[in-house]
């Protein structure tokens, strides 16, 4: 089993919604059997709350379910997960910082938009502080990485339905 997650600071907006994403893709895949995908916030700000309420609006926009509570990166995901996805550059150091800290100084951390060619680099935008259009982009945006995220572990790891 293939295990992913995604992660951004609090984990109420980005990695959640990108979880979700992650999640409908494989089930309408019909390889959700070959995944598990968790997200978590390098922050403590928001453990144990539900999603904001506005990625959870912009997910039943695009009937896409999700069930999650927030929840710190922790020692064990860097033993435990095969792919670690931070959301932008200030997650991707924190990250750095903690694989280190916690024993694991050769673990790979993604950027989630690195799979997306020609946008390499670029950051998962955070919505948080912003409207619900924010939302609606960040979508858009995690749409289009998780499909080429997903057809790149695919190919990777001989994964068809």
């Amino acid at each position: 089993m293939i295990k992913v997650l995604f992660v951004c600071l609090g984990n109420i907006c980005r990695s959640p919604l990108a979880e979700a994403i992650f999640n409908q893709k494989i089930t309408d895949a019909g390889i959700k059997s070959h995944f598990k995908a968790d997200s978590a916030g390098t922050s403590d700000y928001h453990i144990g709350e539900l999603p904001d309420e506005r990625t959870i609006k912009c997910a039943a926009l695009h009937e896409i379910p999700i069930s999650h509570r927030g929840r710190q990166v922790n020692r064990t995901d860097f033993r435990d997960f095969d792919y670690i996805i931070a959301m932008d550059d200030s997650n991707l150091r924190n990250l750095n910082n903690l694989k280190t800290r916690f024993g694991f100084p050769e673990k790979e951390i993604f950027m989630m938009r690195d799979f997306v060619p020609e946008s390499e680099g670029l950051s998962v935008p955070d919505p948080y502080y912003g409207g619900e259009e924010g939302f609606m982009e960040i979508y858009r945006i995690l749409d289009e990485a998780i499909g080429h995220f997903l057809s790149q572990i695919q190919e990777n790891h001989q994964i068809y339905a």
